[in-house]
């Protein structure tokens, strides 16, 4: 892997990024954007409010690509955009690993790691093993453990994105699933890529703020790029702004793939009807009209997981997975077995209810959340433990409190990812937006506490929500991933205990 002067000169001209290039001629046999990765004969790539000094000390630095000049003779590439040119020239650096991938992405305000996630294992399942994953949860690029790890972004940087790529090619992987995040396209960690099939879930407002967004018309606008960059495109009839979307989509597309529940006005391409969903469970049928010559999906369907929010997204999965190739055998067996870490996990408690653990972090998940927990218990309470993370997406504290008015019975509010702000002040802001007094709220810091709370709160019929962290091994705290053992590790000690006899003694 390497990469000539020449060569990065023609390939930010190709994309109209260059604004003037050194006369040198020299090889480089390393890429990269973190000083701390620095190694001999590395091209650097300047990126955000970055200082000359900051390459103090640092050797192995042969040039740079950076948007304003630096003191400190290095010959440089001055670039209108250092994110775009670190995509277009990692890609080459790595190879150009999506030449030998075939790529299926979804995005979505919600559902994107379950449906990647059940893409994925259909697609596993087709590939015998040979199907890589890009998710919020994790990136697994082959069959061995070391091949496994966890995500710190939805959609990686761009240079550990090709990185991964061409792990994913050299361990012989043909297939990927990713998520693509607005904020992938706002921060052009996917400029340049193009996907084989692009599934947009749904639209609503979030991740609007100061370091986000600065509207929602901004947000979606981000949102739409993966259907500008898709080969074939997949739209859900039923989300929010779907006449819109739709109109993007078929100004580069003769045909949209379209889904949505039977009897939907919209008349998708593909249907599909629930037979039945308990709490551990979903059944369903989808039926692929004449239209979208896709016979492979047409059957019924088992999930392990419950809610017809979630047969939703396995119906874009299952249009996915069929433009990928895969049949139907590998469809069934693949939604049979899927499990997904943090997602509607469900565990039974004695004499305390049924608890379900959720990575649900904005208004429509949460909404959908409590929904189905309703539904599931209208004899019994829904009681909620949450929080909301701190320094981004402010507008979901107001989100959440009109969720909690209209879904929940008690909730404890409680930390998340406070990062720089104080979890109680976080918690206050949701209580003051909850209008319903019907709902009774309580405060609790530690979130493990706040756990034990709620499930001592419960009782046979009520169903407990635990929300936002689902297995995360950490809550962000002050800049610092301060070790936790995760939601759903916290109810099944509080499982056990109850298993056994014990009681959780724990006060309001």
């Amino acid at each position: 892997m390497k990469l000539a002067s020449q060569e990065v000169t023609k390939l930010l001209e190709s994309k109209n990024l260059l604004v003037s290039a050194p006369t040198v001629d020299l090889a480089f046999n390393h890429l990269h954007y973190d000083t701390r990765q620095v190694r001999a004969e590395t091209l650097f790539v300047v990126k955000g409010a970055f200082k000359a000094e900051y390459l103090d000390g640092v050797d192995g630095v042969t040039a740079l690509v950076t948007e304003k000049p630096l003191a400190g003779g290095w010959p440089q590439w001055v670039v209108t955009d250092t994110q775009k040119a670190l995509s277009i020239l990692a890609m080459a650096y790595f190879d150009y690993p999506q030449k030998d991938l075939w790529i299926g992405a979804f995005t979505g305000t919600k559902g994107k790691t379950t449906a990647a996630y059940f893409a994925y294992t259909m697609l596993q399942d087709q590939t015998q093993g040979q199907t890589a994953l890009f998710s919020t949860v994790d990136r697994i690029v082959g069959p061995k453990p070391e091949d496994k790890k966890k995500s710190d972004l939805t959609t990686p940087e761009s240079y550990e994105l090709f990185k991964d790529m061409r792990r994913a090619v050299d361990n012989g992987m043909t297939h990927l699933v990713m998520e693509v995040s607005s904020q992938a396209y706002l921060r052009n960690r996917v400029y340049g890529l193009r996907f084989n099939v692009g599934a947009f879930l749904n639209i609503s407002p979030d991740h609007i703020g100061p370091n986000e967004h600065p509207t929602f018309a901004d947000y979606l606008a981000h949102k739409e790029m993966l259907l500008d960059n898709s080969d074939e495109v997949i739209l859900n009839t039923g989300m929010d702004h779907y006449a819109e979307i739709l109109d993007r989509a078929e100004q580069s597309h003769d045909r949209v793939f379209t889904y949505g529940r039977l009897g939907n006005s919209n008349e998708p391409l593909v249907t599909f009807e629930s037979q039945n969903s308990a709490l551990h469970e979903s059944h369903f049928t989808v039926t692929a009209g004449q239209e979208a010559q896709l016979p492979e999906i047409n059957g019924a369907y088992r999930l392990n997981l419950p809610g017809d929010f979630n047969e939703e997204n396995a119906v874009a999965s299952l249009i996915m997975a069929a433009l990928a190739g895969a049949k139907h055998p590998a469809m069934v067996s693949g939604l049979n077995r899927v499990t997904i870490p943090g997602r509607m996990l469900s565990l039974t408690l004695a004499k305390h209810g049924v608890a379900f653990v959720d990575y649900a972090h904005n208004y429509v998940s949460l909404l959908s959340l409590l929904a189905f927990a309703k539904a599931q218990s209208p004899e019994g309470q829904v009681i909620v433990v949450l929080g909301a993370p701190g320094n981004k997406g402010v507008s979901r504290r107001a989100d959440f409190a009109k969720v909690l008015s209209a879904k929940a019975d008690q909730v404890i509010l409680t930390a998340d990812d406070p990062q720089y702000e104080s979890p109680m002040d976080i918690a206050q802001t949701i209580a003051a937006g909850i209008d319903n007094e019907g709902v009774q709220v309580h405060f609790e810091m530690d979130r493990i506490t706040a756990i034990r709370q709620a499930i001592d709160l419960a009782g046979p019929n009520d169903l407990v929500v635990v929300a936002g962290k689902g297995e995360d091994p950490y809550q962000k705290i002050n800049g610092v991933d301060t070790p936790y053992i995760g939601d759903y590790a916290a109810v099944q000690e509080c499982q056990a205990i109850l298993a056994q006899g014990g009681t959780l003694t724990v006060g309001d």
